[in-house]
């Protein structure tokens, strides 16, 4: 069931990040936070103490990533682009974990 959760919660953050991806050119990416994969993971662990908890494919074959730091509750989403372009997307505080029960299909929604 865990695993499930998981799942739902990365397919609504792969959405949000394939919307960004939609509207944004390889020139305004590279203005963005963006650098190759290496560099950024790197940067997200010895900066922020974050490490991937999740991952999930987005759009246009592009790799979408979820990191977060259990002691400060800081994350990062990231999507990597197929050319090996990372872009950070999003990233806030309050990090937390969930595993919400799905509802039963006899109730109502």
């Amino acid at each position: 069931m865990h695993r499930t959760i998981k799942i739902l919660h990365l397919a609504a953050l792969t959405a949000a990040a394939a919307v960004v991806l939609a509207t944004t050119t390889d020139v305004a990416a590279q203005s963005q936070n963006c650098a190759p994969l290496e560099k950024v993971v790197l940067r997200l662990a010895e900066g922020y103490g974050e490490t991937r908890q999740s991952m999930g494919m987005g759009g246009n074959n592009s790799v979408v990533e979820v990191f977060a730091s259990d002691e400060t509750g800081s994350w990062t989403i990231t999507v990597t682009m197929p050319t090996g372009l990372t872009c950070v997307v999003a990233s806030g505080q309050q990090f937390e974990e969930l595993a919400e029960a799905l509802p039963t299909t006899d109730q109502d929604a």
